[in-house]
């Protein structure tokens, strides 16, 4: 089978179009062909060799992680038969590759007539988009920030804060056709994070101060978040894409403000059940389309450089899908 790797950090053309065995699946484990997979910005982070965003080191050579929609081919030993046929998705460490092996834990079984674009959101995007809005204890009727709104997780927390009765929904994005987008989304006011300015049209749109922010960039932006709080808001953190963590004074929160973060590896551990539901909880609102995935472009697996150059190039709006 074809898998994608690299064998050194640097630029999208390290990516290597690899052969490598079939893998086995093992206890608890099944065996899926890929259909598409949905592509994570945080590997371009990896591949360059970004040591302040490494949670999980890894040695080199490494795989890129992903968002697989696939049929199960086989499952490992004390695994449930009865899911060889089934169309699924799951999330995987080693995802650009003709066949991957899935926790069957993990998997989240694919409604029909579901597109694959939405139903790689299943595994990963949308329960971390769901995750950081009730970790930020988000209230019918209070007014929402979402960071990088036009993202693979962004676009989604637009939509679930609507669908979970925010009142207000400002999202910020880069460009014009961007703010269109993240609009389009449901959200109720774009601006544009790039101007200096943004905290202040931010206070425009929400005089009393934002609820809930959510925030995946980190530096600078999660700093300047904070004056943008009412009186007991929270700002979630989940991400570094600008490369930098950030940090805040302790200080900054004694005008009853609060910070939390979020991973979706650390919620499944603490409490596999919730995480369960909340996947059911999803896939409910996929089927009912109330949550769509936006896909901004398909492309070869033999093209994957292309997907991490267009990831770099923050242009993508939604998702961007590999396919075998």
């Amino acid at each position: 089978m074809r898998r994608i790797r690299y064998h050194s950090y640097g630029s999208p053309e390290v990516l290597a179009l690899e052969e490598a065995p079939v893998p086995d699946p093992k206890a608890g484990q099944v065996l899926l062909r890929a259909e598409a997979i949905g592509a994570n910005f945080v590997d371009t982070q990896l591949r360059r060799g970004m040591a302040q965003t490494e949670l999980y080191p890894r040695p080199l050579p490494r795989s890129l992680t992903g968002d697989v929609v696939g049929t199960v081919e086989a499952v490992g030993p004390d695994t449930d038969p009865g899911l060889i046929g089934r169309r699924v998705a799951a999330a995987s460490e080693d995802a650009f590759c003709d066949l991957i092996v899935a926790d069957a834990r993990w998997l989240v079984p694919v409604p029909d007539g579901l597109d694959a674009g939405t139903a790689s959101a299943l595994p990963v995007a949308a329960p971390v988009a769901l995750g950081v809005l009730r970790a930020g204890r988000l209230a019918h009727g209070e007014t929402v920030l979402v960071h990088s709104a036009a993202g693979a997780i962004g676009h989604l927390a637009v939509q679930l804060a609507k669908i979970l009765g925010a009142g207000t929904v400002i999202a910020t994005a880069s460009t014009t056709a961007k703010l269109d987008f993240v609009r389009a989304q449901g959200a109720d006011v774009g601006v544009n994070y790039t101007d200096e300015d943004w905290p202040e049209k931010v206070r425009l749109a929400a005089p009393g101060g934002v609820d809930v922010v959510l925030d995946a960039a980190g530096g600078e932006v999660l700093r300047r978040s904070l004056d943008v709080l009412a009186p007991y808001g929270r700002l979630v953190a989940y991400g570094a894409a600008s490369g930098e963590l950030g940090s805040i004074p302790v200080t900054d929160l004694f005008a009853l403000r609060s910070v939390t973060g979020f991973s979706l590896i650390a919620a499944q551990a603490a409490d596999p059940e919730r995480a369960v539901k909340g996947l059911a909880e999803l896939t409910e609102y996929a089927t009912q389309r109330l949550l769509r995935t936006a896909v901004h472009a398909r492309l070869p697996l033999t093209e994957t450089s292309e997907v991490h150059r267009l990831l770099e190039s923050r242009a993508q709006l939604g998702r961007i899908l590999a396919v075998p």
